[in-house]
């Protein structure tokens, strides 16, 4: 299939705040290399109608023109599936793999309207304006979902019924094989083994994920399972509530698009102006601050570089925003002393450093001194707790050996950094 024969429109339904139902809001029609978004006049008629997203998607009548640089409102775009949900949508179509050329084969709603319906926030996406028919699929056992998730990466057709099972989970973003789990009181999202892995990726991340706790981080609960001989991490959602008339869901938009900013252009996102956002439209915004400083010092010392614009995110109940529990906090793979970060921390310069951390503080209302207390808390709590962690998570030996001062407290973090940081960490 070519963009040109892809779908012309799709209908945007959401989950409004409280409610367990979804309800359309409006179209979104593809206009040659563009994407336009209206509201339909039943949502604007609403009394609790809000806006998916301002200033972006303004509560008003007519197509709505698109941000400057945006070929879609990058509200919606933050609803569809990145790399590995394509990868399954594009094995289920052709069985070959997620290369670029067969990537470049299918639209953008294409994308939207073939990947499950239970993706991250309050959105999703139909083919009719009247019917809401969700696109989901029954449970399946771990293992079944690791076997479909091997065999997409070996670009190997599934069975319908692996097929199924594993469509739940195409729209999820990130790159990494995973798949959606309901237990009927929580769901998860699972993340499995790659064969590419040379190491223990799954538990570097839960090993991250729970010192980040540790550290004092409002970070998303994690814990480790096994399949068909394979280690597993579970993250529980966070934007999902239970009610007793079902599924609450929470409306999210990322970094990216509180900047402004498109996949093309995610190297200019910044942790300083993500900070000037939050000053002027989070609610607490002093906390909250404080709250995104602290993970990116510890972004840099566990040696999570993958901390780009879309692994952050925030909640939009219509008018406020508040940040999301941490996510994503994955230690790279590293074999040097030098890394950098996704996001400019400090000007244009992102080097994975304390000291570049330090030079940002006032950016998030920190003194040095109160930024100095901030890393050497980390410091500390990582080294006190890092045996307990790797215990927790029956890390091996070797694993051990890889992660500790390469990935965990890489000493390039404290190059040019205040001696006594220095001291703690050796």
């Amino acid at each position: 299939m070519t963009s040109e024969e892809g779908h012309p429109e799709a209908y945007v339904w959401t989950w409004l705040p409280g409610q367990t139902e979804p309800v359309v809001a409006g179209r979104l029609v593809r206009d040659g290399d563009i994407y336009l978004f209206n509201y339909g006049r039943s949502y604007l008629g609403r009394d609790d109608a809000i806006s998916l997203y301002e200033p972006e998607l303004p509560l008003r009548a007519g197509v709505l023109p698109g941000m400057p640089g945006l070929s879609m409102p990058s509200c919606l775009r933050d609803a569809a599936p990145d790399a590995w949900g394509r990868r399954v949508i594009i094995n289920r179509r052709s069985g070959s793999t997620a290369d670029s050329d067969s990537t470049s084969e299918l639209d953008e709603l294409t994308y939207l309207l073939e990947s499950g319906s239970d993706r991250v926030g309050a959105l999703d996406f139909q083919v009719s304006a009247s019917k809401y028919i969700p696109r989901s699929a029954s449970a399946a056992p771990l293992e079944e979902l690791l076997n479909a998730a091997r065999l997409v990466e070996g670009g190997v057709p599934l069975t319908p019924e692996l097929d199924a099972a594993l469509l739940h989970g195409s729209s999820i973003g990130g790159a990494r094989p995973k798949a959606l789990i309901d237990d009927g009181n929580e769901k998860y999202i699972a993340k499995f083994s790659s064969q590419a892995d040379v190491y223990s990726v799954v538990k570097a991340e839960f090993i991250a994920m729970r010192l980040a706790v540790l550290v004092g981080i409002d970070a998303a609960p994690v814990k480790l399972a096994r399949a068909a001989g394979k280690d597993v991490l579970l993250i529980r959602r966070f934007d999902r509530r239970r009610l007793d008339a079902g599924w609450e869901r929470f409306a999210l938009v990322s970094a990216l698009t509180l900047l402004g900013l498109d996949e093309m252009m995610a190297r200019y996102a910044s942790y300083q102006e993500l900070a000037t956002i939050i000053r002027h439209r989070f609610t607490d915004p002093k906390p909250t601050l404080r709250e995104l400083f602290c993970r990116l010092v510890f972004n840099v010392l566990c040696g999570n570089t993958d901390d780009h614009a879309r692994n952050h995110a925030a909640f939009w109940n219509g008018s406020a925003l508040s940040l999301t529990p941490a996510y994503d906090i994955c230690p790279q793979g590293r074999t040097g002393r030098e890394a950098s970060q996704a996001m400019l921390i400090d000007g244009d310069r992102r080097s994975s450093q304390l000291t570049v951390c330090l030079a940002a503080a006032t950016s998030f209302l920190l003194s040095r001194e109160e930024a100095m207390a901030i890393a050497a808390a980390q410091i500390s709590t990582i080294k006190e707790k890092w045996q307990a962690v790797c215990d927790e998570a029956s890390l091996s030996r070797v694993d051990k050996e890889l992660f500790w001062r390469r990935q965990f407290l890489n000493p390039f973090a404290f190059d040019g950094a205040p001696e006594t940081l220095g001291q703690l960490a050796n």
